[in-house]
């Protein structure tokens, strides 16, 4: 059980309790529980729980604890109530108990402290991508690198082919030239008439 005792009180006179299980306190029973409470306008709200709860839970239930009982109960019924007078309030104070002992709120800061764990979970799976995709971005930049050194070494042999081939037509049109200058050497030589 978390929540074991609760009462609500102006100064020293109980209007409402309730405890769950036994009602009967052992010294022993004090060890290992936590009293909370929160006093306003003279009431005082008070809670008995389980040390391992925390303080949140404790003081959350308090504080709508608070709410409740003074929408049921305005100040001139607070002020002028005797003991044990509000006893038609322990069955809400029962509920509440219950509820926050088998279900209780969601914690702001618990939720918040998940909210954020998920999001830096996010952003670490987010982070792995972008730097998988830096390593496939730095393989391709390696092979564009490689990739424009064979384009310009392709470009220096398609250089030195046509250069080769300027100069085979070069020394074709040579050669042409040359045996048509002595065909038609010898044919004016046949000719001299």
């Amino acid at each position: 059980m978390s929540l074991t005792h609760a009462l609500i009180a102006r100064g020293t006179t109980v209007l409402v309790e309730h405890a769950t299980g036994s009602a009967e306190l052992k010294p022993d029973v004090w060890q290992d529980r936590l009293i909370h409470y929160v006093s306003s306008n003279g009431v005082v709200y008070l809670v008995m729980a389980d040390d391992s709860v925390g303080r949140r839970m404790p003081f959350a239930f308090l504080a709508d604890l608070e709410r409740r009982f003074t929408a049921q109960y305005d100040s001139d019924d607070i002020v002028s109530a005797g003991a044990h007078s509000a006893e038609d309030f322990e069955s809400e104070l029962s509920k509440l108990m219950h509820q926050y002992t088998t279900a209780p709120p969601a914690d702001p800061l618990r939720q918040a402290q998940s909210d954020l764990n998920n999001v830096k979970d996010i952003m670490v799976q987010n982070i792995d991508s972008i730097l998988q995709r830096g390593e496939r971005l730095d393989l391709l930049v390696d092979k564009t690198d490689t990739l424009a050194g064979q384009a310009y070494a392709f470009r220096r042999g398609a250089r030195a082919v046509r250069r080769q081939q300027w100069w085979k037509n070069i020394r074709i049109m040579a050669l042409t030239g040359v045996v048509g200058f002595v065909s038609r050497a010898s044919k004016l030589s046949r000719c001299v008439c």
